[in-house]
């Protein structure tokens, strides 16, 4: 009877540790970079591909960076939430385009139309990998300092962008 009472007991044991997982929101993987200098990355531009855009060049604004791509899905969901805060102007949105073609790309944002004051191109995807990207569309908060201070995995909502991003946004040009 003993020798069921291991292999039982692991049983549960595994199952409470599912349990618990399948309660999990994983939109709300916490980063590790939230609160830590956002990496440095000096890239062509999407548009110009002669001109960098550099992260250093940002610093002394609030601004989000969007990883976003014309073959993504959830790039497209949201697009109309970026299109909307750019025309609001409270917070400049630098694009980052994510492995991805540049015919495509720009192509697409010609077709959606472009919230982007400058777009820069990721195509090896290695700026991605710095800012530990899960899959696009994924956004990011970046401080004056030039500081990650919240990153919204998957597609920007209107929910979020209200009742998260956009105060988190006002506090940080006011600091």
């Amino acid at each position: 009877m003993s020798r069921f009472l291991i292999p039982l007991g692991i049983f549960v044991v595994v199952l409470a540790f599912l349990g618990v997982g399948l309660t999990l929101n994983p939109r709300e993987l916490p980063s590790p970079l939230v609160g830590k200098p956002a990496p440095n990355f000096s890239l062509p531009q999407l548009h110009e591909k002669d001109k960098v855009l550099s992260s250093t060049d940002l610093r002394g604004q609030v601004w989000l960076l969007n990883f976003w791509a014309s073959w993504c899905g959830g790039c497209k969901e949201e697009h109309p939430v970026l299109i909307h805060l750019a025309k609001s102007g409270e917070v400049p949105i630098y694009g980052m385009d994510y492995k991805d073609r540049r015919e495509e790309a720009l192509a697409w944002l010609k077709e959606w139309g472009n919230p982007y004051p400058l777009v820069a191109v990721d195509e090896s995807g290695r700026v991605g990998i710095d800012y530990g990207v899960y899959g696009v569309p994924e956004t990011y908060v970046i401080d004056k300092a030039g500081v990650i201070r919240y990153k919204q995995i998957g597609p920007l909502r209107e929910d979020v962008l209200q009742t998260k991003i956009l105060p988190l946004v006002r506090e940080l040009q006011s600091q």
